[in-house]
């Protein structure tokens, strides 16, 4: 090395890999000052706070450094300006960086460091820069001796022995792996072997770094490292594919590789965890690729589809899908593979692109085959459901068990009969069969996902599942109208009339100005609504009155669900006054006059103090 280093000033990346040491070690130096930037020293503390080993490994360094001054070979000082907060929020624009750069240059050192791209800005800035590029060995993680042919998932806790699933779908056991329980140095050495080598490998990468969770996608492997706050202990969780097959080796019927082929743009594959999933989709993106010369990409979180080369796979760009999305629109692939549609958003970027032309392929956890469109159907308007997903795969056990069609109609609901209540329906037909499994429809203001097999099956109250529907959907128009407490049932009389039995005082409320309102009711719900009365169900039983009692005032607490109402007072079953309630459902009076002695002479007795409602 030409440069003379009198005076080293070594940044974070230096201290962490113990650059400082190893050129002691290979330079011929004689005494040199080592200065360390307090923004070092700031940053360091922050990591190990955060117990990141990066931290500790450099406080560690820098302990040492000390021990080396001591033996009297190198001079040691700290020295610039401690971050502010601004330095801090923008360490990643480069701000504590430039702390150390600026040290460098007014203490005319060399400004040591394992990080390019301060190396190449020092030396822009005419600093005095040694590079110290650390050799790296890209050997395979220790985690994976806990892995066969047959192992689907390994599990490491602090204090438990290692564990893992072993199998295939529908046939995993958990096994113990050794009798040795794994303490919290043994796993964060490990953690700390995955962090390292996500630095330096292209094909090991973190995919989500959060407080207490750190995800990370390892070639085949996906890791899940979960640490205090977030878990009790330390865990760490390896997920990888037991199994990459071809789509030919799911013996599919003839008629739906056709429609595979040619019609199938929309299409959702749906099954529990564990069932193999992913799994096929692996194997129907290979053959959208090699066996039909299609362009297919893949939006996931974490990348653990294991593809073939030309598929690229994309993560969430700046953290956001819809961001990933809109680069999709522009690259325009034949196929898109979004792996795995859970929240909101997924399905409405899912829909999104799917209108928008693209082939898409979305996985979606379910338990049952009808469970995937209804999760879809709650979140898109009911008319385009068939423009977005026209096929549903099922998968349990690793087998294709179920797939659905979606198709666009106008009739009336299957288990209703009136000619008026025709409306769109979506179709979900067996696809295989063609026989009618569920409909889609609106009824008043809700989705319904109806199940063809249970229109006729009669619940113990001898209605049937539309009956159900439509109380409730009634009962929920009328509540928006009358107070909380009110007393409402509903009887379904026949699939086009309903009747509605309410307190009389409640009748105009309902039937509204020249019977608007019931109508309104009526061309929401569909069928004709007819308003019976009942007798006012309010609590009329004698019951005993709370009384508490002030300075001023004797108050009787009668509930709040008894306010503006007319009660008679009685003292044990006598006649005392009529009182109306407050709003709270009390009734106040004051003290010392004739009704409060009266009270007040009772309670003593230990007679009690009750009320009727009139």
């Amino acid at each position: 090395m030409c440069i003379k280093m009198k005076t080293i000033i070594p940044d974070t990346s230096a201290v962490i890999i113990g650059a400082v040491r190893k050129i002691l070690d290979e330079e011929d130096l004689y005494y040199p000052e080592i200065i360390v930037p307090e923004a070092v020293v700031c940053e360091l503390e922050h990591q190990a706070n955060n117990n990141r080993s990066e931290g500790l490994r450099g406080l560690k360094e820098l302990e040492y450094l000390q021990y080396l001054q001591d033996e009297g070979k190198i001079a040691v000082s700290f020295k610039g300006r401690r971050p502010t907060v601004y330095d801090i929020k923008n360490a990643k624009n480069g701000e504590i960086d430039a702390l150390i750069r600026d040290l460098a240059r007014s203490e005319m050192g060399v400004l040591l460091t394992n990080d390019t791209i301060q190396a190449k800005t020092a030396k822009a800035q005419g600093i005095a820069v040694y590079y110290y590029e650390q050799e790296y060995s890209n050997k395979k993680l220790s985690i994976e001796k806990f892995f066969d042919k047959s192992t689907m998932s390994v599990h490491l806790k602090e204090n438990v022995c290692p564990m893992a699933k072993k199998g295939t779908p529908g046939h995993i056991k958990f096994v113990k792996l050794s009798n040795e329980k794994y303490n919290y140095k043994k796993l964060k050495k490990i953690i700390d072997e995955i962090i390292e080598k996500s630095k330096h490998d292209s094909k090991t990468y973190l995919e989500s770094v959060r407080e207490g969770s750190i995800v990370v996608q390892s070639r085949e492997y996906r890791i899940s490292i979960a640490e205090p706050p977030f878990s009790e202990a330390v865990e760490i969780t390896i997920v990888r594919p037991v199994a990459n097959i071809d789509l030919d080796e799911y013996k599919l019927s003839d008629k739906l590789i056709d429609r595979i082929n040619n019609s199938a743009e929309g299409i959702l594959i749906s099954g529990s965890p564990g069932a193999g999933k992913s799994t096929f989709v692996q194997a129907i993106a290979k053959y959208y690729s090699k066996k039909l010369n299609k362009i297919v990409k893949t939006m996931e979180s974490p990348r653990d589809l294991q593809l073939p080369d030309e598929i690229t796979q994309y993560a969430p760009l700046e953290g956001n899908m819809e961001n990933t999305a809109d680069v999709l629109l522009l690259v325009r692939p034949d196929y898109t593979i979004y792996d795995e549609l859970r929240k909101n958003h997924d399905f409405n970027i899912f829909a999104d692109m799917r209108l928008a032309g693209v082939g898409m392929i979305g996985v979606v956890h379910a338990t049952r085959p009808i469970d995937a469109i209804q999760r879809i159907a709650s979140r898109v308007e009911l008319g385009v459901i068939p423009s977005i997903v026209d096929t549903s795969i099922y998968i349990e056990d690793g087998k294709v068990t179920s797939v659905f069609e979606t198709k666009m109609t106008v009739k009336v609901p299957s288990g209703m009969t009136e000619a008026d209540l025709a409306r769109p329906v979506i179709e979900v037909r067996d696809f295989e069969t063609g026989e009618l499994k569920n409909e889609i429809y609106t009824y008043g203001e809700q989705t319904i996902v109806m199940d063809l097999d249970l229109i006729n099956n009669r619940s113990d109250t001898g209605k049937s599942s539309v009956d159900n529907i439509a109380e409730k959907e009634i009962l929920r128009q009328i509540k928006r109208i009358l107070p909380k407490k009110s007393d409402i049932r509903v009887e379904i009389v026949s699939p086009e009339r309903a009747n509605i039995y309410v307190p009389e005082k409640m009748v105009p409320k309902i039937i509204g100005k020249n019977g608007k309102r019931i109508a309104e009711i009526e061309d929401k719900i569909g069928i004709s609504i007819g308003v019976e009365i009942i007798e006012d169900t309010y609590n009329k039983s004698e019951f005993e009155v709370n009384i508490t009692h002030t300075k001023k005032q004797l108050i009787l607490e009668l509930g709040h669900e008894n306010g503006r109402a007319d009660f008679d007072i009685l003292s044990n079953n006598e006649y005392l006054f009529t009182a109306t309630t407050s709003k709270k459902g009390e009734v106040k009076i004051k003290r010392n006059n004739e009704l409060s002695n009266i009270i007040t002479e009772s309670l003593e007795m230990g007679l009690k103090i009750t009320a009727v409602r009139k």
